[in-house]
């Protein structure tokens, strides 16, 4: 079967574009533009990527092998709903689904238990998390990852595998597809209001989530915030949980996550509580989830309030109070929707540079947010200034790492990002 990636470069695309071939699949895509996520997918053996998404490119590939089913991300229909690869589709009678269907057909082929994990922050952390336990334990897995990680690919088929792990993200509803035999719930905050226009709407995806779940694992916070009763199949951990001080793991949010994936690896292995905090104590972490660039340079894909006070609290346990902020808003619709929070994020923090937010998935009916507009919207903007990913900022990162001060980038990670300049200027020049 010819299965084709339209936004294969995407951190949840690309990793199962990379399962579909090592579970036998024809595999090529496309993607609007290039990234190192792309080079990554083509030193894996994926090589057959077009970059552009037009009738002719798409309609190159079908000639030169047909397409049985072609795969998109919700993006793709929110930005353009007669994008040129899906009416090829339509006019030559291709399967087009989004991911969540191709998945379930390879849990059913390949007879996989679903370990989901799902929240609305840390879910890339916890799903890299769950497979290092399993591969420390010497338990076959297969898993969808949305980050690199230096203990395999980012997606991995494994035959004979019984679990697969995958982040299951709420966005368009997507998590909503599948029936996992264990789900860890990582955290309940508001977000997607262009999904779920309010709050209790966003509850009721996750209780819905919950309902299709054989187990559940919550923290008792979260737990409160659904209209649920108590049931056998939940485990409820109290958010100040007794034993977690037995991580070492820097960040009280990685702490948080680990645990999580302790108590649920105990329902899938027979390990014990100390073997496996002895495991996740020497996780090596992942690719832009606080990822030191070059020293005291650090990548850190946090993009909700909630995220990104996790993210400043591990930058002030490793420097103290020497910490400066480059913040790179993930959408402008985001940034409408956080203006109360954006008040008072950074408010401990040495200095603020905001540059340029990544756009995608935008409503074009509100007003594009610049870094002035946002560093406004601060309590203290005298504290900040407005950046392009130029000479310049470049420059004033050097001069806060040779004043010892740990500069955190908060940033969204694709192509054209403050991610990817971070990497470009830095780890090719420094």
């Amino acid at each position: 079967m010819h299965v084709f990636f339209s936004g294969i470069g995407g951190a949840g695309i690309g990793p199962l574009a990379l399962i579909a071939k090592q579970a036998g699949y024809h595999v090529s895509g496309s993607d609007k533009q290039s990234s190192h996520y792309i080079d990554y997918l083509k030193s894996h053996g994926i090589d057959d990527i077009t970059i552009g998404q037009t009738t002719e490119q798409i309609a190159a590939v079908h000639e030169r092998q047909p397409i049985d089913w072609f795969i998109y991300t919700s993006a793709i229909t929110k930005e353009r709903p007669d994008h040129p690869e899906l009416e090829f589709c339509k006019t030559h009678d291709i399967k087009a689904t989004k991911r969540d269907e191709f998945i379930n057909q390879i849990l059913k082929d390949k007879k996989l238990k679903l370990v989901a994990v799902a929240g609305t922050h840390g879910k890339t952390t916890t799903t890299a998390m769950a497979v290092w336990l399993f591969k420390q334990l010497g338990m076959s897995v297969s898993y969808s990852v949305g980050a690199k990680i230096s203990f395999g690919q980012m997606g991995e088929y494994v035959e004979g595998s019984d679990y697969f792990v995958y982040e299951a993200d709420e966005y368009d509803r997507n998590f909503l597809a599948f029936r996992p035999e264990v789900a860890i719930i990582t955290g309940i905050d508001w977000d997607h209001p262009d999904i779920y226009p309010t709050r209790e709407e966003y509850h009721r995806a996750f209780e819905q989530f919950v309902d299709q779940s054989k187990h559940v694992i919550f923290w008792r916070s979260d737990f409160a915030k659904l209209n649920l009763n108590h049931r056998d199949n939940f485990l409820i951990i109290d958010d100040e949980a007794k034993d977690m001080d037995k991580l070492i793991l820097p960040g009280l949010v990685n702490r948080k996550d680990a645990w999580q994936v302790i108590k649920a690896m105990q329902l899938i292995n027979e390990s014990s509580v100390n073997e496996l905090t002895d495991y996740m104590n020497i996780f090596p972490g992942l690719s832009r989830r606080f990822e030191q660039i070059v020293p005291n340079l650090i990548s850190d894909y946090a993009h909700t309030p909630e995220k990104i006070r996790g993210a400043l609290q591990t930058a002030h346990e490793v420097a103290s109070g020497n910490v400066v902020v480059v913040y790179e808003g993930l959408h402008n619709t985001r940034q409408h929707f956080i203006k109360e929070d954006l008040k008072h994020l950074f408010d401990d923090v040495k200095h603020l540079y905001v540059v340029p937010s990544y756009l995608a998935r935008e409503d074009p009916k509100l007003h594009l947010l610049s870094p002035k507009d946002i560093i406004k919207l601060t309590a203290h903007p005298d504290d900040a200034n407005p950046a392009e990913l130029n000479d310049e900022l470049k420059k004033t990162i050097k001069k806060h790492l040779d004043k010892d001060d740990l500069v955190l980038c908060l940033t969204a990670g694709g192509g054209g990002s403050l991610d990817e300049w971070l990497r470009k200027e830095f780890l090719t020049t420094n």
